[in-house]
């Protein structure tokens, strides 16, 4: 039974990797929940929100009195923050909204590996991040992500669909993945009416376990591999993204799968995927027919 009040999506417009605000809206949209879009520009994406039944608010997430407006009347919650500046600035208003108005679950996206010691800079955000939201009493449950499918097509389709240029050392260094749809799939199940029981408020979330050699085989047309230096990589990176947050979280990042090689405890597909997003995890192959269909 769907509730009249109703959920909170941030991040609704969508971005160029992920828009797992954007899956979430049409997600709960589709199973009869009413949504309330938080999207930081009144543009055609917001547009196409409200004709999909979406009532949308315009605000920025680092702005408080915006939270507090948007949050007003509601119980439950999507969080995601763009990887760019102002994550705790954003988590820190937002924790603090819904703990004002009584939140009663809050789904945040996070990183796989976030922790104190984490090796990037924005999983260490990110996991101060979770400890916000868990004391500010929101029932605060947290998306620990792998790499999404999107994020390596973004980089193939820089490539012009001829290169992926990364430098993460061989072909047989190995990536936890995920496609932004699941993430979106996991977060509307664990909001919908009645809400699911979560016990643990950590859910990690890996689709597929992939070498790189395997991600190259999977997107085909002739794509090859470039092993980049990392020096090469933050030069690219820059130009590519504009974004010198964006830059250094992905050079750390592809530093720690350089490292790492074939062997961590967190490379495995996990079950909490089709428990809560109510069917197995959808591959990188399939991501990419759809993509070209």
């Amino acid at each position: 039974m769907q509730s009249n009040e109703p959920v909170l999506v941030t991040g609704a417009a969508g971005g160029q990797q992920g828009s797992t605000g954007r899956h979430v809206v049409r997600r709960l949209l589709e199973r009869g929940e009413a949504v309330r879009a938080f999207v930081r520009t009144d543009d055609e994406r917001a547009a196409a929100l409200r004709k999909a039944g979406a009532e949308v608010v315009v605000g920025d997430l680092r702005e408080v009195t915006d939270v507090l407006a948007a949050v007003r009347g509601v119980r439950r919650a999507f969080f995601t923050y763009p990887v760019t500046d102002g994550l705790l600035e954003a988590t820190g208003a937002f924790a603090a909204a819904a703990r004002r108005e009584g939140l009663e679950r809050v789904v945040e996206v996070s990183q796989l590996a976030a922790s104190p010691d984490a090796g990037t800079p924005r999983m260490r955000q990110h996991w101060v991040a979770e400890e916000v939201f868990d004391w500010a009493g929101i029932g605060a449950v947290h998306l620990r992500a792998g790499v999404f499918f999107e994020n390596l097509d973004f980089l193939v389709r820089a490539g012009g669909g001829r290169e992926l240029v990364m430098p993460l050392g061989s072909l047989d260094t190995v990536l936890p993945l995920i496609a932004g749809e699941d993430v979106a799939r996991v977060a509307a199940g664990l909001l919908a009416a009645p809400m699911p029981e979560c016990p643990d408020p950590v859910v990690l979330l890996t689709g597929q376990v992939l070498t790189v050699g395997e991600v190259v085989e999977t997107f085909g047309g002739g794509l090859k591999y470039v092993d980049a230096s990392p020096e090469e990589w933050r030069e690219r990176a820059t130009s590519l993204y504009g974004d010198a947050h964006v830059v250094a979280h992905l050079d750390k990042l592809w530093e720690l799968f350089r490292l790492i090689g074939a062997h961590h405890e967190l490379y495995q597909v996990t079950e909490t995927i089709e428990r809560f997003g109510g069917r197995e995890p959808g591959t990188l192959a399939e991501f990419v027919r759809g993509r070209r269909g």
